[in-house]
């Protein structure tokens, strides 16, 4: 590599032999295209997000097909993704931009962070990979190639440290070649300047990187101050009648907001009461209720243990037993395990449904409707 001395000219020049330009959303770059890919991107792996991005634009291609889809196709796109406001959020901001931008993205940064789930950073992105604007960035890789090369102490997530990152991106972010360089820094944070051993040997700017040259790379950047995560319980009911069971579509915020889930309830006591009342008020013959294997799912700020308990409905009527519930949700759907539908599903639901379809296939007589 040729011997440059701007921090910004090493990183372009480093660019050039290594940088990633053949992704999906590197080809025929869009506003659309490259902003999908960002928010996919956003807590996820590349090799993750690919498979799900080449799905999601085929499904909609426009901005237009992504604002006309019902939130429950979105969001079906979107089920193994995680973070699922990410899905919600697109869907919102495709109708803003449908309704106030006649259907394209808006090239204005401003317009741009106005958009819900987009911040500074990621209209940054957008607007400088896919029209070469002149805008700095800071998403977590940058923050800590940054964090290292300028010895930055403390926790990004603090305003201050974040503050002094946005001044020193600013300060660096070059005037030219904008795409090359914004790419670049979030290759190296990606690749090279990794959370634990960073390949500072591969790194074009560890030269007069403060971190490496005191020996100190993995303090920076800062952690994030420790916190207990406290643990919850949850009793799922799966009410299983022949090849179907019954979810409920949560509400739009909270957990899980707007996904097809099983009936939870705080207590084992709370689900049989509830099982007792529903199925006694409405005559319905059915097996005793089997606990299926309970598993741990962790959010970010607590762990849920689930337990997931099979009530299989003994009637042989060909019409679903009972179609209302006194479930404080007044959406359900029966849903087929054989025949699934097309609908967003919390990966809670999505584990338990498979191992029902395993119990199904271990067990013919369970049949499908």
């Amino acid at each position: 590599m040729k011997n440059v001395n701007s921090f910004s000219e090493r990183i372009i020049a480093w660019y050039d032999i290594n940088g990633r330009k053949s992704l999906p959303w590197q080809l025929n770059k869009t506003p659309y295209r490259v902003w999908i890919s960002e928010i996919m991107l956003q807590q996820t792996q590349v090799a993750t997000v690919i498979p799900y991005y080449e799905k999601f634009m085929s499904s909609f291609p426009t901005i237009a097909d992504l604002a006309a889809a019902s939130e429950d196709d979105v969001l079906h796109h979107w089920t193994g993704l995680g973070y699922y406001a990410r899905a919600r959020n697109l869907h919102k901001a495709a109708k803003t931009v449908c309704e106030q931008f006649q259907g394209k993205f808006p090239e204005n940064i401003d317009d741009v962070i106005a958009l819900p789930g987009i911040g500074r950073s990621t209209a940054g992105a957008i607007l400088s990979l896919s029209l070469g604007q002149h805008h700095s960035i800071l998403d977590g890789n940058v923050k800590r190639v940054l964090a290292r090369h300028g010895a930055i102490e403390g926790w990004p997530g603090k305003k201050s440290v974040e503050q002094q990152l946005w001044t020193l991106t600013d300060k660096l972010t070059p005037k030219k070649e904008i795409r090359k360089f914004n790419q670049a820094m979030m290759d190296i944070g990606s690749a090279v300047c990794t959370r634990s051993k960073p390949q500072c040997e591969r790194c074009p700017v560890a030269i007069d990187c403060q971190a490496q040259l005191s020996g100190r790379q993995t303090e920076f950047p800062g952690k994030k101050p420790k916190k207990t995560i406290p643990t919850k319980s949850a009793f799922m009911l799966v009410q299983q009648h022949k090849g179907e069971v019954i979810l409920f579509k949560r509400p739009p915020t909270g957990i899980w907001g707007g996904l097809w889930c099983f009936p939870q309830f705080e207590s084992q006591q709370a689900l049989q009461d509830y099982v007792s009342k529903e199925f006694s008020d409405k005559n319905i013959d059915h097996c005793e209720p089997e606990w299926l294997a309970g598993f741990r799912h962790t959010f970010s700020h607590f762990h849920l243990d689930i337990q997931p308990v099979l009530v299989k409905i003994e009637t042989e009527q060909n019409n679903h037993p009972f179609e209302n519930t006194t479930m404080e949700q007044n959406q359900t759907l029966w849903y087929n395990i054989h025949h699934p539908a097309k609908v967003g599903l919390a990966a809670a639901t999505e584990r338990i449904l498979s191992h029902l379809v395993a119990l199904s296939a271990a067990d013919p007589t369970s049949g499908s409707r």
